[in-house]
Order: structure tokens, then C-alpha cells, then sequence
């Protein structure tokens, strides 16, 4: 059970962000409070109504809400989460992470984040097997991110190979148990 844990997912531009609603319904069902902040391009994806839907919490895409001027502080979101989810992870989030570029809500939130982060990388074969890919993956690991292998299999693009974003029960068990050792050790 994952009652009384706070956590924060970020939604990239990617196919698999329709698993991420999965992810959130298994985190809802064990007692997770979750929040979620979408890039532009992820809301081409999937939508905020469906993943708030699932969340119980607004969906964060902007800085702040165009609508009433309300601030979405990166900062306070960073302090809220037990855990930070980002998944899908795109390759260009990924460069970015490793950069520290932060050009959206999603990536300051990132920079800012006291939490610990896992990542979800899901992207074309040979996206994920190119140099740059691999090397930023590198950089986020040894700065303490943790990386949840994508596994293979069919994509979207017809090719077959490693690129798929973990399966959503795997990321929910994996994200579990380390909370549970987390709490274990404290």
C-alpha cells in the first residue's frame, strides 16, 4: 500500500503516455495521492480531462493557469512528492534532464524535485541505442535518477526491439518496493 505517499508524475510527447493512465489508476488504487504535469506535446497523447479523471487532481501543463492567473510553483510541487514519475520519458526530455535545460513546467519541476526520481524512457530502437541517448541515460543514473529499462517488443513505428516503456505494473511494483525500503531504513 502506498497511503499517505505523494506522487508526481510527468507526462512527455510520447506514444506510451496512454500507459501512464494505467499507472495512475494502479497508484490511485493503492491509496497514492497523485499529481500530474504534461508537456504540450504529451497533451497531443493523451488529455488533461482523462488523466485528471484518473488522478483526482487538476493536471498541470503551464507555469501557471491562463484562466485565473493561479501560479503553479515548480518549487512547492518538488516539495510535495515522496517520488517523482516521469513516464513516459522521450529522448528529448531525457537530453534536457541531463542538460538542465528547463523550458517547461515539467523539467523545472525536475531541476527542482528534492525527491527521488524514476524515469520511464520509451522511444524508437534506434533512438534509444544512439549515442547522445545512451549518454544522457548515463549522466541522469549517475546523478542518482533511476532508470526503468524499456523492454522490447513490437513499436509503434513497426519495428521490433527495445524502446517499449515498462509495463504499468511493473512501474507501480518498482516504484512500491522502493518506498518500501525507503520507509524500512529511515
Amino acid at each position: 500500500m502506498l497511503t499517505g505517499k505523494n506522487i508526481l508524475i510527468g507526462v512527455t510527447g510520447g506514444i506510451a503516455a496512454y500507459k501512464t493512465a494505467s499507472v495512475i489508476r494502479l497508484l490511485v488504487k493503492e491509496n497514492a495521492s497523485v499529481k500530474v504535469i504534461m508537456t504540450g506535446h504529451a497533451k497531443e497523447f493523451i488529455t488533461p480531462l482523462t488523466l485528471a479523471t484518473i488522478s483526482k487532481n487538476p493536471v498541470l501543463t503551464d507555469f501557471f493557469d491562463p484562466e485565473n492567473g493561479n501560479w503553479n510553483s515548480h518549487v512547492d510541487l518538488g516539495l510535495w512528492a515522496d517520488l517523482f514519475l516521469i513516464a513516459p520519458a522521450t529522448a528529448n526530455t531525457i537530453a534536457k534532464m541531463a542538460n538542465g535545460i528547463a523550458d517547461n513546467l515539467l523539467l523545472t519541476t525536475y531541476l527542482s524535485a528534492r525527491c527521488p526520481v524514476f524515469i520511464a524512457p520509451s522511444m524508437d530502437m534506434d533512438m534509444l541505442n544512439h549515442p547522445a541517448t545512451l549518454q544522457n541515460l548515463e549522466i541522469l543514473k549517475s546523478r542518482n535518477n533511476n532508470i526503468l529499462e524499456p523492454s522490447s517488443g513490437e513499436l509503434a513505428s513497426g519495428l521490433t526491439g527495445k524502446g517499449r516503456m515498462t509495463e504499468p505494473e511493473e512501474i507501480v511494483k518498482e516504484i512500491s518496493d522502493f518506498l518500501k525500503k525507503k520507509t524500512i531504513s529511515l
